[in-house]
C-alpha cells in the first residue's frame, strides 16, 4: 500500500511541476487583449487558464493528501523510534591465539671437507 501511495505522490508531484511551468503569468493576459493570438487557443482566451488552474488545484490536492497518507502510514510503523536503536552493536570477535605452528626442522649442515 505504501508503494502505491508513493507512486501516486511522485506522479502527482511531477505532473504538478509540469502544469505550473505550462501556465502563463498574469502579464501575459494583457497581450491577449490586444490580439496577440493567444485568444486563438484550443480552450479560448481564458479557457486554458481555467483548465490549467483547476487541474493544478486538483493535482495539488492529490499531492497534499498522498503526502498526508504517507506520513500517517510511516507513523504507524511499529519499528524502533530511532534509527540508532535499530542498529545492533557488533561484538568484537574474540581474539583467538594463533595456532602453534609446528616447528620446522632445520636443514642438516653439510659435512666439512678436509683440506
Amino acid at each position: 500500500m505504501k508503494d502505491l501511495v508513493l507512486v501516486i505522490d511522485v506522479i502527482s508531484a511531477v505532473s504538478l511541476i509540469g502544469l505550473i511551468l505550462l501556465q502563463q503569468g498574469k502579464g501575459a493576459d494583457i497581450g491577449a487583449a490586444f490580439g496577440s493570438g493567444a485568444s486563438q487557443t484550443l480552450f479560448g482566451s481564458r479557457g486554458s487558464a481555467n483548465f490549467l488552474t483547476r487541474t493544478t488545484a486538483v493535482l495539488a490536492t492529490v499531492f497534499f493528501l498522498s503526502n498526508l497518507g504517507l506520513a500517517w502510514m510511516y507513523a504507524q510503523h511499529t519499528g524502533p523510534a530511532s534509527i540508532t536503536k535499530s542498529v545492533v552493536a557488533e561484538q568484537p570477535a574474540k581474539a583467538e591465539a594463533p595456532a602453534a605452528q609446528p616447528e620446522v626442522p632445520t636443514a642438516p649442515k653439510a659435512p666439512e671437507v678436509p683440506k
